[in-house]
């Protein structure tokens, strides 16, 4: 029998704190999923959850007594999390699903370990560990899938997957994490023929994980894969036909410069040059007003790698201006603008309309022109501290008088 590899997580005093508690008086209770798989794979666990046969009011019961936190964080779906010794962990109850429509699922509370494995999505997610002996329990054949690099659907793959429609994006995500090779041929073909149920979605799980996959370390060939599936025809059709080029330039400056992931530039790269189509993106996708300002941006000004990258930020903001110069341009000038704005603000013009006037110029429009016209000279001089500023207003000033 597998066991499972010591790792650093396994020994902290709130995990064992919590496995204590309802493990006592014949209670049971075993790692499940992600932390399973990821410490099989030698990776850093980051979610440790736990699942139990015991109904959620008794795990309450047990870990309040045991004074360790109880937050009812889903309890309606059977979890909760526990917070002991600093340390956060989900606790499920065992479950089987009694109704789904692809969305949202109704469940009951089950006690067999096997029934509530069957539920979930891949073989490689519904492994179960006693942290005690550090016995694995593998239904599907899940150990087997992981070490051939299989991302494969627990029983009949359309079945699982009208149970949950994202499952078709997770499918994608977990193949380009932890899969190797060809996709297993099943999932695969099941996951194409389903993709127009993805409309069914809220826009916001959409969202999240169609972020997940691009804040992978390289998404390139899994984005590739989707589009040649025909998923982003149902979730993005606005998708550039030159996506790719894009996709293998931002990468290749995110390397050079040592930059981390990040979804929405990502995001940008697979999208036209065109703010109008950002923000069309931007509002079916339930962004925040701030992410949809800054995808406009870079959809707006991806043309401005020509402009030294302060000046740009002055015009976009400092993250925007990043982004633009590591879209467009190419290693060498990305790492110029990167490092021309690493640890610098966006100063305010040294000026105000009381200067101007104070120079003589009557309160009205002249006033804002002048400001204008000061700031941009400004601007192109790399923002000058005062004195210099004050010169350049004496200048538009003499010259308006001239």
């Amino acid at each position: 029998m597998t066991r499972l590899p010591h790792a650093e997580w396994q020994d902290r005093p709130g995990l064992h704190r919590i496995v204590a508690a309802l493990s006592a008086d014949g209670g049971a209770v075993k790692l499940v999923g992600g932390a399973v798989r990821d410490t099989l794979l030698g990776l850093a666990a980051t979610d440790i959850d736990l699942a139990t046969p015991l109904l959620p009011q008794e795990v309450t019961r047990r870990l309040e007594a045991a004074d360790i936190k109880v937050i009812p964080t889903g309890i309606g779906h059977g979890t909760v999390t526990a917070i002991a010794s600093g340390d956060h962990h989900e606790i499920t109850t065992l479950r089987r699903d009694v109704e789904t429509d692809g969305r949202r699922a109704t469940i009951a509370f089950a006690d067999d370990w096997r029934e509530d494995a069957a539920r979930r999505d891949f073989t490689i997610n519904a492994l179960y560990a006693d942290l005690a002996s550090g016995e694995i329990d593998d239904y599907f054949g899940g150990i087997a899938d992981l070490n051939a690099g299989c991302i494969r659907f627990i029983g009949d793959a359309a079945t699982r997957i009208a149970e949950d429609h994202l499952r078709i994006l997770r499918f994608y995500r977990f193949a380009a994490r932890f899969g190797r090779g060809d996709f297993d041929t099943g999932s695969h073909a099941a996951v194409v023929a389903a993709r127009q149920s993805l409309k069914s979605l809220s826009r916001e799980r959409i969202a999240d994980e169609l972020t997940k996959i691009l804040a992978l370390p390289d998404p390139r060939t899994i984005v590739a894969q989707m589009a040649n599936d025909g998923i982003f025809g149902v979730l993005l059709p606005e998708l550039d036909p030159a996506f790719l080029p894009a996709l293998d330039r931002l990468r290749a400056n995110e390397d050079a410069v040592g930059v981390a992931p990040a979804a929405l530039r990502r995001l940008s790269a697979l999208l036209p040059a065109d703010p109008a189509i950002a923000g069309e993106v931007a509002s079916r996708l339930r962004l925040s007003t701030r992410q949809r300002k800054h995808l406009a941006a870079l959809a707006g000004h991806r043309g401005d790698t020509v402009r030294p990258a302060r000046q740009l930020a002055h015009a976009i903001g400092i993250d925007a201006a990043r982004d633009v110069h590591l879209l467009a341009g190419d290693p060498a000038s990305a790492m110029v603008a990167v490092q021309a704005l690493a640890g610098w603000e966006v100063p305010a013009l040294p000026l105000k309309g009381g200067d101007i006037v104070a120079r003589g110029i009557a309160v009205g429009p002249e006033v804002a022109r002048i400001l204008k016209a000061v700031e941009a000279e400004w601007v192109a001089e790399d923002f000058p501290g005062a004195a210099r500023a004050a010169e350049l207003a004496d200048q538009k000033i003499g010259r308006a008088s001239d």
